[in-house]
């Protein structure tokens, strides 16, 4: 049994376009039913903003292992100087359930969560070729990092200009150099979301925010999935989810919209719509995109067997005694 962290990782190194790829193919293999994924339980005790999740999974493909993802989430960990976040993961053999690695690393759920932002990015910018881009993130922690990265990375030449904004401020100098130049920290949400045709939401808030429309076009990246209150995003036909069970649920945006506005899973259509079926073409461009994605554990599951599969090539890693 291997066991790889975050330092691991790294070295193994961040290729966005092959973990766009791996999210994508773990898609088509959803897609055509080599999968098994219960819906994931979510355990809380004492503060109820805590909660640590389960979330097993087999995947099929070329992937064909199985395991399960076990992150705890507690919002209010920054006050101690700890990372929101602490996610572990165990690989096992699909043939025999024998365990191959155990992966702790909060920069794994990072990587995923904007590997499937990146999917939708390449998916929504097929449509429109020429439109430079605007990029807006809310929240510089981890998640929001990460996503700049991987937005560079995917479409760099064609960002005309980047703002961020974090309610407890942002470090100019934790702004990547090269895109130093055309980034501008503000101080407020409002001028991010209206200056952007790409927009993030990458925070912890407990209380939604988001009162007004989005501009026309705009593709709304909506990973932290509690930001937007219902009158905002009411108007949008193009709402995108990963699964619908998954994410109407746990006081998300899209259950808020189920429960006040009538969204009903028909509504909607899910990432393997937009890949396998082209399904943004069915609104024009002028439209705004709503991409809300719960998260789900074959991504992870995936990324994961990527990354220990590079491991066993590269010689990486530390073994675990079987005894």
């Amino acid at each position: 049994m291997m066991y790889l962290n975050d330092g691991h990782i790294r070295k193994l190194g961040i290729d966005w376009p092959t973990l766009v790829g791996i999210i994508e193919s773990a898609v088509a293999t959803v897609d055509r039913g080599d999968y098994a994924q219960p819906i994931k339980p979510y355990l809380r005790f004492r503060e109820p903003v805590n909660r640590i999740i389960a979330m097993p999974a087999f995947v099929g493909g070329e992937v064909d292992l199985c395991g399960i993802k076990w992150i705890a989430s507690y919002p209010r960990n920054w006050r101690k100087g700890l990372p929101r976040a602490h996610n572990t993961i165990v690989l096992n053999e699909t043939d025999t359930g024998r365990p191959l690695a155990y992966l702790h690393s909060n920069l794994l759920n990072g990587l995923r969560t904007a590997a499937v932002s990146g999917v939708l990015v390449r998916a929504y910018l097929a449509r429109r070729p020429e439109v430079p881009l605007r990029i807006g993130i809310i929240g510089w922690g981890p998640i929001g990092r990460l996503h700049l990265e991987m937005l560079a990375a995917l479409v760099g030449e064609r960002i005309e200009r980047i703002s961020l904004y974090d309610i407890k401020g942002i470090d100019p100098e934790t702004v990547p150099q090269p895109l130093r130049a055309i980034t501008t920290i503000r101080q407020d949400w409002r001028t991010v979301y209206r200056e952007s045709n790409i927009f993030a939401t990458c925070t912890v808030s407990e209380a939604r925010y988001i009162d007004e429309a989005p501009a026309s076009g705009t593709l709304l990246l909506n990973v932290s999935l509690r930001d937007y209150k219902p009158g905002s995003v009411k108007g949008i036909r193009a709402i995108i989810v990963d699964d619908w069970q998954e994410v109407c649920r746990e006081g998300t945006d899209i259950e808020e919209l189920h429960l006040q506005r009538g969204l009903l899973a028909e509504n909607t259509r899910t990432i393997a719509d937009v890949l396998l079926r082209n399904a943004l073409a069915d609104y024009e461009a002028s439209e705004p995109v709503f991409f809300s994605p719960m998260g789900l554990a074959v991504f992870d599951i995936s990324v994961a067997a990527y990354y220990w599969r590079e491991a066993v090539r590269a010689g990486i890693g530390v073994p675990l005694p079987s005894e």
